[in-house]
């Protein structure tokens, strides 16, 4: 029984295909955890992450029906996230209805309108062929894993130091901190603490629209859309940024960690393991369950997370 478990650990660690898969899975979750770190940073549990990576999935997938220009295809992906970041900065931060009941509402009303458009114009995409970078591409495990991805992949390194410096190093994002932590205060000085919580929500939707379209463009394993293939990982991406203790570095971590159980639910029947598939199934949610219990009580999340502004209340 030992050794049929490390054996097994051996065929995983050493097998390509995991790496590969986990960091596939680790950077479309990326897409969405960094946007929902900016978002809970400002003080939003923003629910509707789900959403904004459905209705950018499915419209960068008619998109690049329609056209066949990848880049063109992102784009709407971004524009479908920001629609629907739009919808929620709205409803939470301008008519002040609960963020939670708007968010939930929010991720059944696009998944079951994309739904309802595949049905009427069914999408068919084309991954992008991997980008191998000379030499790096042939390093043993990880080599084809980090360098040999098609290309809208890489597009979540310039987005990791671009959050980075958006929260830590402008004074927008001094702002944004401030009404994540002490909205009262932050609005005494002067700030438009609802605005700004606003803007924390479109930056996430157009992080998590672009995660959608990378979702159906740039993952070898995928030759079209369903709405299966979004499964759960907005909410995964929340999971994320908990585990991280909402700091930046901790949140992609979270991403590679919960991205390689993805990676193992797969990659186990291949190795030709067999795995009951219901419990298969629930591996990454379970995990990330478990995670977001023991993360969210030793972690500092911001002291104004979900916590509605209103003027004059303390």
């Amino acid at each position: 029984m030992i050794a049929s478990l490390f054996h097994a650990i051996g065929d995983v660690t050493s097998s390509r295909a995991m790496y590969e898969s986990a960091i596939r899975f680790g950077v479309v979750l990326a897409f969405a955890a960094i946007g929902e770190w900016v978002a809970e940073r400002s003080g939003t549990l923003n629910i509707s992450i789900q959403a904004m990576m459905i209705g950018g999935a499915y419209t960068s997938a008619v998109t690049w029906s329609s056209c066949h220009n990848v880049p063109v295809a992102l784009i709407a992906g971004i524009v479908a996230g920001v629609v629907v970041a739009l919808v929620q900065a709205h409803l939470s931060h301008q008519l002040a209805i609960d963020q939670f009941v708007v968010g939930l509402t929010l991720n059944l009303f696009v998944l079951g309108l994309a739904l309802f458009l595949d049905s009427r114009w069914s999408a068919i995409t084309q991954v992008v062929k991997p980008t191998r970078v000379p030499l790096l591409a042939r390093l043993p495990l990880v080599g084809t894993a980090l360098f040999g991805q098609p290309w809208p992949m890489y597009l979540v390194v310039p987005i990791v130091p671009l959050a980075w410096w958006l929260v830590f190093r402008t004074r927008w994002g001094l702002e944004v901190r401030s009404v994540g932590d002490n909205p009262q205060s932050a609005d005494v000085s002067g700030i438009h603490v609802n605005k700004r919580r606003r803007q924390a929500i479109l930056f996430a939707g157009a992080t998590s629209g672009l995660g959608g379209g990378v979702l159906v463009l740039g993952q070898i394993s995928i030759n079209g859309y369903e709405n299966g293939h979004v499964g759960l990982k907005g909410i995964i991406a929340i999971a994320a940024v908990i585990f991280g203790g909402w700091t930046l570095r901790g949140t992609v971590v979270g991403c590679l960690v919960f991205g390689y159980f993805f990676a193992l639910q797969q990659t186990l029947p291949v190795l030709g393991y067999r795995v009951n598939a219901q419990l298969s199934a629930t591996l990454p949610y379970a995990v990330a369950l478990f995670f977001t219990a023991v993360f969210a009580t030793r972690t500092r999340q911001p002291r104004a997370l979900a916590q509605p502004f209103v003027r004059g209340l303390t």
